[in-house]
């Protein structure tokens, strides 16, 4: 099994959301891919373990996320030196933090450019998330298909 961590500041919403819907999807095409996430910089002023945003959006989905209910974590070098594959969700918000927190890992980081709600609605960011999670999954898919071939 192989593992893919989702970054971004607070895991409380858009990495979150990342790591619940990736999960998801490789489950059902089984795809031999987990996905964690972590935050660069939580924050414990988040009000409960997970955005209401995130709730709404998987619950439209009808995605469970019971099981998701913690508070958000702090990323540590051990967390990247465990993944596989390791995805920051904002180039402009994330490559300083992870420059300046754990500069020997900056080179393994693969950078989204999904905003956070000071830049687009939940809506807007969730679409664009959702978006670029599907499109990874394809991606993993082809290549576990490539290899067989």
């Amino acid at each position: 099994m192989k593992t893919l961590l989702f970054l971004c500041t607070g895991n409380y919403y858009r990495s979150r959301y990342a790591e619940i819907r990736f999960n998801h999807l490789a489950t059902v095409i089984g795809l031999s891919w987990r996905a964690a996430s972590r935050g660069l910089a939580p924050d414990p002023r988040n009000p409960g373990p997970l955005s209401v945003h995130t709730i709404a959006a998987l619950t439209r989905l009808r995605l469970g996320f019971d099981d998701h209910l913690r508070e958000p974590l702090l990323v540590t070098d051990d967390d990247f030196a465990a993944a596989d594959r390791i995805v920051a969700v904002k180039e402009a918000e994330h490559r300083t933090m992870i420059e300046l927190a754990f500069p020997a890992r900056l080179k393994q980081v693969e950078f989204w450019h999904v905003h956070d709600l000071d830049c687009a609605g939940p809506d807007e960011a969730l679409a664009e998330l959702d978006r670029l999670v599907v499109a990874l999954v394809d991606q993993l898919r082809a290549e576990k298909v490539g290899r067989r071939a």
